[in-house]
């Protein structure tokens, strides 16, 4: 490295019990992905274009999808390391704060001389839904050479998402393929990765939108669903025409009503949800993936994984922020 690194058929269940892998494992869940700074601002209502609004907090906290996913995976039990660039500012700082308070291993977590860490300026609405603007920063200087030998084994489980460069998440996908390692890929922020990539994902973990467009890189049939009428059914339909075209395993994320898992060669079902009162949606989406992930990496099936990872994100949007709302209960 050339910088220092800073150290079907539906079916509903509670928790359900269809399997993908054969015994409870103790491997890894190695995150590569983006290490954000977030700056947080509360608003009433999400301005119009052009319209300008009046809001509070401008707090910043440690973010990132990468990062988030990370934490909620340690959280979760799992052995997790960090692969991701942060930048040489104050701003890092922060950034790797609750990555260090969760035991996460940043042994490759590389400083990016003269770039500034990634930021994501994020807008929370009085109904607790957000709006998010990344700007990568030092997150788009991770490079093939950063992800050259992660010494994965057949036990690991690799978590990917979109915000950083497409290359390097399509090479770490090959590679841990080529490894033996498991491969949950979430495709969030939707970005133009290789048809084996998404091929390889066991799991694939979308929202509605995302799986709209998952289907679109896939040449799949989405049946003429648009995102805003994609129930649980419909989520299922489109799930399993993932799985048909190649994809290992899909988990649809419908937030309150739960979860859709559709596995090749077994019958999809719907992960029982949980309705709570919504404080803030920032981070929920990763805290399920992560926590999902760290519960593959210790030996659940998939259904079983999703149940807790529907728990945690629960849990997630009843507090602020994304990685100060998980649940640090039990850790100082």
């Amino acid at each position: 490295m050339t910088s220092d690194a800073v150290t079907g058929n539906e079916e509903t269940r509670d928790e359900p019990s269809r399997t993908t892998t054969a015994a409870r494992g103790s491997g890894r869940v190695v995150v590569v992905g983006s290490i954000n700074v977030d700056l947080f601002a509360r608003v009433a209502r999400h301005p119009r274009p052009g319209e300008t609004v009046l809001g509070g907090d401008g707090s910043t906290r440690p973010g990132g999808k990468g990062a988030n996913q990370a934490v909620a995976a340690a959280l979760a039990g799992a052995d997790v390391a960090m692969v991701g660039c942060v930048g040489d500012d104050a701003q890092a700082r922060v950034g790797l704060s609750l990555l260090r308070r969760a035991g996460v291993d940043l042994g490759r977590v590389r400083e990016v001389a003269d770039t500034p860490t990634g930021l994501a300026l994020i807008t929370v609405a009085d109904s607790g839904e957000n709006s998010i603007i990344v700007v990568p920063g030092a997150n788009h200087a991770l490079t093939m050479e950063d992800v050259a030998d992660l010494g994965l084994t057949t036990g690991d489980v690799v978590v990917l998402q979109g915000e950083i460069p497409v290359d390097v998440v399509d090479e770490t996908a090959r590679r841990a393929v080529a490894a033996g390692a498991r491969v949950c890929l979430n495709l969030a922020p939707v970005v133009d990765l290789a048809a084996d990539t998404l091929r390889a994902a066991d799991p694939l973990v979308v929202n509605e939108h995302e799986a709209l467009a998952a289907a679109g890189l896939l040449g799949v049939d989405a049946g003429g669903h648009e995102e805003e009428s994609i129930d649980a059914v419909a989520a299922t339909s489109l799930a399993e025409a993932l799985v048909g075209a190649g994809v290992r395993s899909v988990v649809v994320t419908l937030g309150g009503a739960g979860a859709v898992v559709a596995l090749e060669g077994a019958e999809s079902f719907t992960c029982t949800g949980e309705r709570v009162e919504v404080v803030d949606t920032t981070g929920a989406g990763d805290c399920f993936a992560g926590t999902l992930a760290a519960r593959l990496a210790l030996g659940d099936d998939l259904g079983a994984a999703a149940a807790v990872g529907n728990r945690a994100a629960a849990k997630a949007v009843q507090g602020h922020g994304a990685q100060e709302s998980y649940d640090w209960e039990g850790r100082s």
